[in-house]
């Protein structure tokens, strides 16, 4: 097994840029567009001394040295495992390709694959690692910054409990169940968007996270309407595109498109089989289906 020292443990994330050159309309005008396809995203070691079996990260937005929300893609190496440790901050996270494990560190593996969710609160003790035979991806967001580690010895109680959900427990609702998307006119096969509740507030200027699926085929016009709306691919292909603005964005797991306030996004999902988005914004956000 791949294993970690606290004495690599003991930094600061590195310089972690998003590298917008070479994505179509990357950054719009007066920032009110983002997109960065996974391709295009550049992965820093966090211990170069490790060469290969140290975990690389790559920025999406913000900036996890600093006081600001962020959002990031980890990749670990075949077998990782970390120490136990703890963090200053809590951080939240989405497995987007092969099975971590995060958890006490007394606790039995428990190997979430991609489309699992998991939380780890600030000062509680615990060990990632990634699973036997192939890499694994995850998604991580922090709400404030900066992302410290530190050993399992300066452990805290701030008052919240880590969750893991395994993608095969996900509670989906459809329209028929929530306002926020609109099934009025259904995709190919009949089937239409599903939404599930992952963390936060739903209520106006309050910070949440949501699962949003979407069946083969579909395409409708995201929006948000407060802040920026966030959005990070985790299953399928998607295509992205910016209401009057020419140019389509392929983006595949990995890759991320935000909008700022109530302006909307249209998204397609080019798979074969269903689409998984994270969502992250302030309050609610809506999902209309275009009509051709």
């Amino acid at each position: 097994m791949v294993t970690m020292t606290y004495s690599v443990m003991r930094l600061l994330f590195p310089v972690l840029l998003v590298v917008m050159a070479g994505v179509p309309g990357a950054v719009y005008a007066e920032q009110e567009y983002e997109v960065v396809a996974s391709s295009d995203v550049v992965f820093q070691p966090l211990n170069p001394a490790r060469g290969d079996a140290s975990p690389r990260a790559g920025a999406l937005w913000g900036d996890i040295r600093q006081g600001v929300p962020s959002g990031v893609l980890i990749k670990f190496a075949d077998g990782f495992s970390s120490p136990p440790h703890i963090h200053n901050i809590t951080y939240r996270a989405v497995v987007i390709s092969g099975t971590v494990h995060n958890d006490d560190p007394n606790a039995a593996a428990m190997w979430m694959g991609p489309g699992s969710f998991w939380t780890q609160p600030a000062g509680e003790p615990h060990i990632t690692a990634a699973g036997y035979g192939a890499p694994a991806t995850a998604f991580l967001e922090i709400l404030d910054g900066p992302y410290l580690v530190r050993p399992a010895e300066e452990a805290f109680d701030n008052g919240e409990r880590p969750m893991n959900l395994s993608s095969g427990n996900v509670v989906w609702l459809s329209s028929e169940d929530v306002t926020w998307i609109d099934q009025s006119e259904e995709s190919a096969d009949g089937d239409g968007p599903k939404i599930a509740f992952l963390w936060g507030s739903h209520e106006a200027g309050q910070d949440q996270g949501t699962f949003l699926k979407l069946p083969a085929k579909y395409s409708g016009t995201l929006q948000g309407n407060a802040s920026w709306i966030r959005t990070i691919v985790i299953k399928g292909r998607i295509s992205h595109q910016i209401p009057g603005k020419t140019g389509l964005n392929e983006l595949t797991p990995g890759s991320y498109f935000g909008a700022k306030g109530s302006l909307g996004q249209d998204v397609s999902c080019l798979a074969e089989d269903e689409c998984l988005l994270y969502v992250r914004n302030k309050g609610k956000f809506s999902l209309s289906p275009i009509r051709r």
